[in-house]
């Protein structure tokens, strides 16, 4: 795998803040356009790719104040939260690594950074990602198996295939905290000098804490903004805030004067206290909480479906 520094991940894929609010203010207008034209926004994709705006559920004769109204640009985030939420749970429920959570959830990020909501319903994208990301970290699950999984039809899975593809412009490689955390941790056991069993223990206990702040920050727009490295370091960060094990001022800047001596401590906490910042504004709504949001996202067989907006598998 290559190297993060020289990866399309780095050079097309990490944004600014204000790069992140264009790109969702963009497609937002277009599906509100797409809706005065056509009377939807919501697209048909084909399985090579190729889309075409749906056919409207509106008689011709129906008044614009018939139409339903398009979604806020803060409503489109709150749908996206939901179903970043449901990656993990439907992960969780078929005990796929964390690496494939990850990937699953930087391409659903990477998707909606081209479409609204309005134009590709969540649910649907949500299988798609998931399912490619399977396919990239070689722990292959057939679309069938996935979608009777939770209660779906596969064949949406594959519509959206060559869709999300070309979304990712084929990016496929992509770089989460985990690994960075391992050798973290790794690298900490020679820092602390831990050689008694306690203090591998509370070490182990630490990455642990870390891998569940690490799976806070890959539903925030953290993996947008920062590179895995300071991700992975943020959620190291929080775990020691909570065991307390080690100094990690003094542990950052020995980090830093064994492999980036160029680079100020104060950049690197300015960017740790950014991400933690993330986390501390990260929504997590429920399934009623999106209800009002998804009437417009809705497709011909209906809404959020049960056996997904309940899930907690």
């Amino acid at each position: 795998m290559a190297d993060f520094v020289t990866s399309t991940h780095r050079t097309k894929w990490i944004f600014t803040p204000q790069d992140i609010k264009h790109k969702y203010k963009v497609a937002n207008h277009r599906a509100k356009q797409a809706l005065e034209k056509y009377g939807t926004t919501r697209m048909e994709v084909d399985i090579d790719g190729s889309f075409s705006y749906a056919e409207s559920q509106n008689d011709a004769k129906d008044s614009a104040e018939k139409r339903p109204k398009p979604l806020k640009v803060e409503e489109e985030q709150l749908l996206r939260a939901f179903y970043e939420f449901k990656i993990q749970d439907v992960c969780d429920a078929f005990k796929f690594p964390r690496k494939i959570q990850a990937t699953a959830l930087i391409y659903f990020k990477r998707f909606y950074l081209q479409w609204s909501v309005m134009e590709h319903h969540p649910k649907d994208i949500m299988l798609t990602c998931i399912y490619a990301a399977c396919k990239a970290e070689e722990n292959h699950v057939s679309a069938e198996e996935l979608g009777k999984g939770i209660g779906q039809d596969h064949h949406v899975i594959l519509n959206n295939e060559m869709l999300v593809f070309q979304s990712l412009g084929f990016d496929l490689i992509v770089y989460s905290p985990y690994r960075a955390l391992e050798g973290f941790i790794s690298d900490l056991e020679e820092f602390c000098g831990a050689k008694d069993e306690d203090q591998l223990v509370a070490l182990k206990g630490s990455l642990d804490t870390a891998r569940i702040e690490a799976d806070k920050i890959m539903r925030s727009d953290g993996p947008l903004l920062f590179p895995p490295g300071q991700l992975a370091l943020t959620a190291l960060h929080r775990a020691n805030a909570a065991h307390s094990i080690f100094d990690f001022e003094r542990y950052l800047r020995s980090l830093l004067s064994r492999y980036q001596p160029a680079h100020a401590i104060s950049e690197l906490t300015g960017s740790i206290n950014a991400i933690d910042s993330l986390i501390g504004k990260l929504l997590t709504p429920t399934s009623k909480d999106v209800k009002h949001v998804d009437h417009m996202t809705r497709v011909k067989k209906g809404s959020i479906d049960p056996k997904i907006a309940h899930m907690r598998l």
